[in-house]
């Protein structure tokens, strides 16, 4: 290389570093320190939700790239929502045009109680205002993509029952903050627990896949606005040979009914805009058609409250099928959730019911179809998920007192036949101990005078 041509470059290249080192220099004369950034940052906070922050550290970097690093965040709450760190690397270019766009956002150690995430509802930023915490001062404004990637690690819900559950997670944004890509895991598990969705084509399609219970519930999620502006959240999956009591336990759960199970489900939720992901999870409905083959009730045991005639705890039940449908839906206390057309099948014969659940207790009836396919013993289910239990219901108690004193032949012999159906049908293998007779007083001969 010849040396007019060297020192040419040589030159371009000090002026580029002169022209960078000057750049720089610019911008850190516009950043305020690490405690100003900290003290505005809990400023607006406070202004925004009234509720104060406390931010104890923050941290400025321009080189190699600029960079925030917020650490132990708390609000002052009695049981505060804190958080360990947050990055934000921002783009260079766009920020010396005034306009914050994020390569990528980084949230570590976040705690979320769900009383203290109450406190903040209906206090949220609004579209019109920027949509965000911080409301940017003219002319500063956002990109297109303020933020290409956001990830998250130990974010953990804690909710009325005080189960910690953890997530980690990922996605990447299109404009309009639509995910590109997105992924969320539970974070600890013996299992895979994960959630991915995949956009189709830059439709308000996803292609959704999530692992849960050794199986897979797969299908196509879809996000639209409605004509009155609402924006409609929904989603048509199959679920695929899931472990009940892996699925449930994966979630701080417990479960009455044992088995793997296969169906369809629909999903649709309502929100007045995007920026209200809390809406869409409070009114979250969804609807299951499932088929368990076969099913096991953990903690019931049919038979044993068919024909005792009383209130049965505990025990097994083993059945070929169990069928029906379960429809869930949010409410300002929780989750209620539906269960209808409940089917039981074991060999010939059959079971049929409905149960609601909601905050773990439960309230259902189950007709067992025993004799001539009438369906002659009907169930109450009540209890809760850790103590459930059957009984007779009192109708059925009435009828069946009635009945033993007006034909006590005919109930004798219906009785003997329930309990040869409630046997069969329920695998009961245990011969039953026959009635002792009662014992006969001997007759008492009159004293002789």
């Amino acid at each position: 290389m010849k040396l007019p041509l060297r020192r040419w470059l040589l030159g371009i290249a000090v002026a580029l570093l002169l022209g960078a080192g000057a750049l720089v220099w610019v911008v850190s004369a516009r950043l305020p320190t690490d405690d100003e950034v900290a003290e505005k940052i809990a400023d607006a906070f406070e202004k925004r939700f009234g509720v104060a922050l406390k931010v104890g550290g923050a941290h400025w970097t321009l080189v190699p790239m600029p960079m925030l690093v917020l650490s132990d965040i708390a609000t002052d709450q009695p049981r505060p929502i804190t958080l360990r760190r947050v990055s934000v690397q921002l783009q260079l270019a766009p920020l010396l045009r005034r306009v914050i766009a994020a390569d990528d956002v980084e949230v570590e150690g976040l705690v979320l109680p769900r009383a203290s995430v109450r406190a903040f509802r209906g206090k949220g930023p609004k579209p019109q205002e920027g949509g965000g915490v911080i409301a940017l001062p003219a002319p500063w404004t956002l990109a297109p993509i303020p933020v290409e990637q956001l990830r998250w690690k130990d974010v953990s819900w804690i909710d009325r029952r005080d189960i910690s559950l953890a997530y980690d997670g990922d996605i990447r944004f299109d404009p309009g903050w639509r995910p590109r890509q997105a992924r969320i895991e539970r974070a600890g598990t013996p299992s895979p627990v994960r959630l991915r969705l995949d956009r189709q084509a830059g439709q308000d399609r996803w292609r959704t896949r999530i692992d849960v219970g050794g199986g897979t519930w797969n299908g196509v999620s879809r996000m639209e606005t409605q004509p009155d502006g609402k924006l409609q959240l929904s989603a048509d999956l199959e679920p695929r040979q899931i472990d009940i009591e892996s699925l449930v336990q994966a979630f701080g759960r417990r479960t009455s009914v044992a088995g793997r199970f296969s169906g369809t489900t629909t999903l649709v939720a309502e929100a007045a805009s995007a920026e209200e992901l809390g809406a869409l999870i409070r009114n979250l409905h969804t609807r299951t058609t499932f088929s368990v083959q076969p099913a096991t009730l953990t903690k019931l045991d049919v038979a044993k409250a068919v024909t005792t005639a009383g209130i049965s705890r505990g025990g097994t039940t083993k059945l070929d099928e169990l069928t029906g449908t379960l429809d869930t839906q949010g409410t300002e206390d929780g989750v209620v959730m539906l269960y209808s057309n409940l089917k039981a099948r074991s060999g010939v014969l059959t079971a049929s019911g409905s149960l609601k659940l909601f905050n773990r207790k439960l309230d259902g009836e189950i007709a067992v179809d025993l004799v001539d396919g009438v369906v002659g013993v009907p169930l109450k289910l009540g209890g809760t998920m850790s103590d459930p239990e059957l009984s007779l219901t009192g109708a059925a108690l009435t009828g069946a007192a009635i009945g033993s004193a007006v034909l006590p032949g005919v109930g004798t012999a219906i009785g003997a036949r329930v309990g040869q159906r409630v046997e069969k049908l329920f695998g009961t293998d245990k011969p039953k101990a026959k009635p002792a007779r009662p014992a006969t007083r001997p007759k008492q001969l009159a004293p002789r005078h």
